[in-house]
């Protein structure tokens, strides 16, 4: 099985323990033994900075704001403001202490 992937959150687990990842774009293959990811951009929770995050958030709300005359434009600043989002609400789960962990 192979699919495309969107903007969204992943989860492994892997040996016990659980990390969390931003993803944007790509692809993702389920074999009879693993399964492979293959994403244009992954960020693990526990890399993100939350203040580059809220950063590129607010530039991305600005943007939108300003308005595009091309729908190509308009659609980037949408998934930009949506990647944002989602690298902070991947990066607060560190500051919450939700990844990584055991799973006993």
């Amino acid at each position: 099985l192979l699919t495309t992937l969107g903007i969204g959150e992943l989860r492994i687990r892997r040996g016990g323990q659980e990390e969390f990842f931003a993803i944007a774009g790509g692809f993702l293959q389920v074999r009879p033994d693993k399964v492979v990811v293959m994403a244009e951009t992954a960020d693990m929770a526990s890399e993100i900075d939350l203040a580059t995050a809220e950063e590129a958030r607010r530039e991305a709300e600005r943007a939108l704001e300003a308005g595009f005359e091309e729908p190509a434009d308009l659609a980037r600043a949408r998934a930009a403001l949506q990647r944002a989002l989602l690298r902070i609400q991947v990066g607060e789960r560190r500051r919450r202490g939700e990844g990584p962990r055991s799973r006993g």
